[in-house]
């Protein structure tokens, strides 16, 4: 107890010491105001009030160390969140990472019971990088095989630990200090930056994505996963196999090996984007550094630390979202939008679909060299904030990946379309969708929908007749044409009939589709064809309803 009192009292002064330095005395006063029994007074040598209040949060975060630079870093691209000024600062915010003495032989033993002499071949005491939460080292195993140690930090943990309490500190100072903390739920950004943090500094975890990343392209011949060595691997060491590849962007060591430069842009999108719309599952950091590509032309993704998980209800949703915008379709792509979000306050519907309109108008009549990725996700950032969306976190590390992953392939092949690369997946999309199964499945739920609101009318009329019997029922109308009213009212239930009848019908026909039993001609089943012309039928007569009205 008393150790995590001095804990505290140790992250409170530093927080103190570096907000009072950069000019934060009205923050700095509400924090003592806040803490009135542990009061922790620090000077700082010098002031700093130089700079705009932008520059020097900028400033406080560097001088807090590398877990509040990841923070900028993950806010930096947040524009819904955060004003423009801020964000182009948090945008400069650069890991200054210091390499630490490490006694590997020692730290392998002691974590993994093991003698190294046993194992290891040799193991290269200088790390080939540094990072804020481990070092990477050269290794080469008894069998020859070469492999890399990617060896956590001392004590990092109990470090970002630390740090991370601090933050949430700071949040609730940001949102005393002024409105921004709660309008923009800055609680829950962090704790979505806590969860992905810790995730990160799992090499557990790493592993695991590594293990999935290649559970998933185990039958692509287009890129190549590494070998995880799992009896080397704890959650403060990862042991996996060195690529000896080279680096992406590295346009002349490509062509000097015969690997055409423009394929492997075609190719590091093509898997991009099969990550996200195949598995809702992808490299959330996909920068240059991070991709490799193999003398067969095998493209290589390294670093499994963060990744980007779409839920398997939503995947369902963005891939509406990316046909709707192959299709230029601004009214649905605002109704998947909204699905997706966490919460939305639109203030002007038409609007919005304006501004989404406008966008694809952008898109579709630049032409290709012209266009900028990271203007037109800007664009779509600034519609999200004008319109109040809050979207959840993978949206925003997608937006992140695809303006990286492009990045990559335009240093590579300038004339790379990301739109043309998507096509043969909205075709699969397509082809899924009209399926009998998927035809069948979407039906049943549509149907079970229905009755889980039928279930709730029930309880909606008792609460009006227990308010009848209560004497506390009110209605207050005006009702101006009641003949045309009663007449628009007829003919809706009758539409809505028709199309219950049609929806059932589709789902009977597609039932039939898939048996082999009953009357057929040729190859198709007598019955669905004759559901099919039903249906037909069911839909022409709505159409000449609706259109008549």
């Amino acid at each position: 107890m008393f150790g995590k009192q001095q804990r505290k009292l140790k992250r409170s002064a530093k927080l103190i010491s570096v907000l009072s330095k950069y000019g934060f005395k009205d923050m700095l006063a509400r924090m003592n105001t806040g803490n009135k029994n542990e009061e922790v007074k620090i000077q700082p040598e010098k002031i700093d009030t130089k700079g705009t209040v932008h520059e020097r949060i900028r400033l406080v975060l560097e001088e807090l160390g590398p877990t509040f630079v990841k923070l900028g870093q993950t806010f930096s691209n947040r524009e819904d969140l955060l004003p423009p000024e801020l964000i182009q600062e948090l945008q400069k915010l650069q890991d200054k990472v210091d390499r630490v003495e490490m006694d590997v032989e020692e730290i392998l033993e002691h974590e993994l019971g093991i003698s190294v002499k046993e194992h290891f071949l040799e193991i290269q005491k200088k790390p080939l990088a540094t990072a804020s939460i481990a070092q990477v080292y050269k290794a080469t195993l008894m069998d020859g095989n070469q492999v890399i140690l990617k060896i956590k930090k001392p004590n990092v943990q109990a470090v970002i630990e630390d740090d991370l309490l601090l933050i949430k500190d700071l949040e609730k100072l940001v949102s005393s200090y002024s409105e921004i903390g709660e309008r923009l739920n800055l609680k829950q950004a962090i704790s979505t930056f806590e969860k992905s943090l810790l995730e990160e500094v799992s090499l557990i975890n790493e592993k695991e994505n590594i293990i999935q990343f290649a559970r998933n392209f185990k039958k692509n011949k287009e890129t190549y996963v590494p070998k995880v060595y799992g009896e080397f691997s704890n959650n403060n060491i990862l042991c996996m196999e060195f690529i000896d590849g080279i680096k992406v962007t590295d346009k002349s060591m490509l062509l000097s090996q015969n690997i055409d430069p423009v394929n492997i842009s075609e190719k590091g999108l093509r898997l991009f984007v099969s990550q996200i719309l195949d598995f809702g599952f992808f490299h959330a950091d996909p920068h240059a550094g991070n991709i490799l590509v193999k003398k067969d032309g095998r493209v290589v993704f390294i670093d499994f630390g963060a990744v980007g998980k779409i839920p398997p209800n939503d995947k369902e949703i963005f891939e509406n979202l990316i046909v709707s915008f192959v299709a230029k379709n601004p009214h649905k792509i605002v109704r998947n939008l909204k699905k997706m979000a966490i919460s939305y306050q639109i203030p002007d519907e038409r609007r919005f679909e304006n501004d989404v309109e406008d966008i694809l108008n952008f898109v579709h009549n630049t032409s290709l060299k012209e266009i900028n990725p990271q203007e037109i996700i800007n664009k779509m950032k600034d519609v999200l904030k004008d319109n109040r969306l809050y979207m959840p976190d993978y949206f925003y590390l997608l937006l992140k990946g695809i303006t990286l992953i492009e990045g990559v392939g335009r240093t590579i092949n300038p004339d790379l379309d990301i739109v043309k690369s998507l096509n043969p997946y909205t075709k699969k999309i397509f082809a899924r969708k009209i399926t009998p199964k998927n035809v069948f499945k979407t039906g049943v739920d549509k149907i079970m929908n229905f009755t889980d609101n039928m279930d709730e009318i029930p309880k909606e009329l008792r609460s009006v007749l227990q308010k009848l019997d209560e004497n506390q029922f009110t209605v207050s109308s005006e009702i101006k044409n009641i003949e045309k009213t009663n007449q628009l009212i007829k003919s809706s239930i009758i539409n809505l009939i028709l199309a219950l009848i049609l929806g059932a019908n589709m789902i009977a026909t597609a039932i039939v589709l898939v048996s082999e039993q009953g009357p057929r001609i040729g190859e198709m089943s007598l019955i669905a064809v004759l559901g099919f012309v039903f249906s037909l039928l069911l839909v022409v007569i709505l159409l000449l309803r609706i259109s008549r009205k």
